[in-house]
């Protein structure tokens, strides 16, 4: 091992976290939808005479930008659209109230969106985009006073991010026109989940197998998610939408006896994967599958693989059938997180850092810190992006945070020294834009472009250059959000991450509960086949991975926290192993079940070892679960 490996293994957990990045190729699509959004939409703001509504469309759509990640464009429209809705809300909040009431009163209305914004980004990545939007929002509707009254200042807020989203509707991705124009996000979807279950078939019986069952979770959350986007009409009302739902209910079996193949871990033939890799050319190139190899029948999930084969033939050939095995929730469901011990620990600590960070900011803009203007965002809206747990671990995002600004600043301010105004500064402004898409693989490169950008900004709306003052800023809403993230909240410790692993034992044990019930009740058909249980099953199933990976990131950005906050979710990761191991062994049960007729001894003497080896675990971080009849 070398010298510089051994550093690197040597680094604390919350370092090494912030000096980590993520790679892949260049998303050449997003980087001109990037070049085509901020730049132009504030040029021509300009050239009409409305620099300052310019400054905000072309605000609307950075943060857009911030969100346009790889999927489909039917999904793309919530991704995208909600977050800017939360935006739009918190300008005309941040005006009126800036405007009409004093700065102890507008503190205490913004600690309250704070709150309100906190708990909500307890549901959900696109929640959580929206309650940063409406922060963001806020803060700029209140500290950065401009000409035009609030509803006005949200409709072209509204109309900054709708064009990026124009733009992701209408401009074709590369490749996209072979397989069809308007479904290339969701076709490529699909194939990668077939892809992913020929790795993991591939993987059986080495250690990588259970990599390979993960990354074959997040290829089917990424499918159901590209799948399941906003629409006009209840029902898919295209052939090829239909087709395509067709195909990814189709790899369900297949997934679920791929995952039994790896549960066994006995290694099987090269040619199990063949047919899952045809599949994969066959959803790409929408095109027939041809002949599929047919694996050996030697064993239960491999009996189960082929009929799974057999069934996949048969729907990539017909294109019937669009159930995509989702869960409908309540809207009871669905607010449960914010008022549950991650969404109350959330919104308090957003509530605490975006209040004080506010009332810091209108001291400082009476005391003349920040010159002859009246702009005083700067503050509360870095302290948003800093208290947001899903950008990282606390450390890492102060870390990171800190150096991207500084970085950023430094950079706009040879550039302001150089570029002509403001032609060269709205160039400067459509540059960054192109680059967000690449620079949100790592906090602080995003950072540093975003800091470009909107300094770009606020200079061709006329405020004076301010590099170094907001690297002050930067370092002061830094030091507020490690001093109220180390504050003790009311409540038990590590809240996020037990709600988490809560939700997902619920599902492990509602997935595992129907499985032995299934084995009491009336079956039809193949493996491959659908019947109403089965298909509750995959459901189920999908549900109970799902979670599992949400509980496992975070688990796993809570221990690259420091060592005062990451010891209160110590033993988590333990937790996640064994309701795992309960899932993959409920659904090698269930493969049984469909090839015997029934659960025997020997699987229910394996679930019962799992689920006494969760009892441990489970009460030393502060979780019970179920007990689940297995007798009879």
């Amino acid at each position: 091992m070398s010298r510089t490996r051994r550093a690197r293994l040597a680094l604390p957990p919350w370092l090494a976290h912030a000096l980590s990045a993520q790679r892949g190729p260049v998303p050449w699509s997003a980087v001109t939808r990037g070049a085509l959004s901020a730049g132009p939409l504030l040029l021509v703001a300009v050239q009409a005479g409305r620099t300052s509504l310019g400054v905000i469309a072309a605000i609307a759509a950075m943060l857009a930008g911030i969100n346009d990640r790889p999927g489909s464009r039917r999904a793309s429209v919530k991704r995208l659209g909600v977050p800017a809705l939360g935006g739009a809300l918190g300008l005309v909040i941040g005006t009126y109230t800036g405007q009409e009431t004093g700065a102890v009163a507008l503190t205490v209305i913004l600690t309250a969106v704070g709150l309100v914004a906190g708990g909500i980004s307890a549901i959900g990545p696109v929640a959580s985009a929206a309650g940063t939007q409406l922060l963001v929002g806020s803060a700029v509707g209140a500290g950065m006073p401009l000409p035009e009254p609030g509803w006005e200042r949200a409709l072209i807020f509204l109309a900054g991010a709708g064009w990026l989203l124009l733009l992701r509707l209408v401009l074709p991705t590369p490749g996209s026109l072979a397989g069809g124009f308007r479904f290339d996000g969701e076709r490529k979807a699909v194939a990668d989940v077939y892809d992913a279950v020929a790795d993991l078939l591939d993987a059986v019986g080495g250690p990588d197998a259970i990599r390979r069952r993960a990354a074959l979770t997040a290829a089917l959350d990424h499918a159901q998610d590209a799948l399941t986007g906003p629409r006009l009409r209840r029902y898919a009302s295209s052939s090829t939408e239909r087709r395509l739902h067709a195909q990814y209910a189709a790899a369900l079996p297949l997934a679920e006896a791929a995952t039994a193949l790896a549960w066994a871990g006995e290694a099987i033939s090269e040619r199990a994967s063949e047919g899952p890799r045809r599949l994969a050319a066959a959803v790409r190139s929408n095109t027939p599958t041809g002949p599929l190899p047919a694996p050996s029948r030697s064993a239960p999930a491999l009996r189960a693989l082929d009929d799974a084969l057999l069934y996949a033939a048969e729907v990539f050939d017909q294109g019937r059938g669009s159930e995509l095995h989702t869960r409908t929730r309540s809207l009871r469901e669905r607010l449960r997180p914010v008022f549950g011990t991650a969404g109350r620990e959330y919104g308090l600590r957003v509530a605490l850092c975006f209040g004080a960070s506010s009332a810091v900011a209108q001291a400082l803009h009476q005391g003349q810190w920040y010159g002859q203007h009246d702009h005083w965002y700067w503050l509360p809206a870095t302290a948003v992006f800093l208290v947001k747990p899903d950008l990282g671990p606390l450390a890492s995002r102060v870390l990171n945070r800190a150096a991207g600004t500084v970085l950023g600043a430094v950079l706009f301010a040879g550039f302001a020294a150089v570029l002509p105004r403001p032609e060269g500064l709205i160039a400067l402004v459509a540059l960054s834009g192109a680059l967000i898409p690449v620079a949100t693989r790592h906090f602080a490169a995003q950072t540093a472009v975003v800091t470009v950008l909107v300094l770009a900004l606020v200079m061709v709306g006329g405020e004076p250059q301010a590099s170094m003052g907001r690297i002050g800023e930067t370092l002061l809403a830094c030091a507020i959000v490690l001093v109220v993230g180390h504050l003790t909240m009311p409540g038990q410790k590590g809240g996020g991450v037990r709600g988490r692993l809560t939700a997902a034992g619920e599902a492990a044990f509602a997935y595992l509960t129907h499985v032995l019930t299934e084995a009491d009740a009336p079956r039809i058909g193949t493996s491959g086949t659908p019947s109403g249980h089965r298909a509750t099953r995959w459901t189920l199933r999908r549900e109970a991975y799902r979670t599992l990976a949400e509980a496992r990131s975070a688990i796993t950005l809570s221990a690259h926290e420091l060592p005062a906050l990451a010891r209160h979710t110590e033993g988590a990761d333990e937790v996640a192993d064994v309701l795992e191991r309960l899932v993959d062994t409920t659904t090698a049960c269930a493969v049984h079940l469909d090839d015997t007729g029934r659960i025997g001894p020997h699987d229910r003497e394996r679930l019962a070892a799992v689920l006494a080896e969760l009892t441990g675990p489970g009460e030393r971080v502060g979780l019970r679960f179920p007990r689940t009849p297995l007798a009879g």
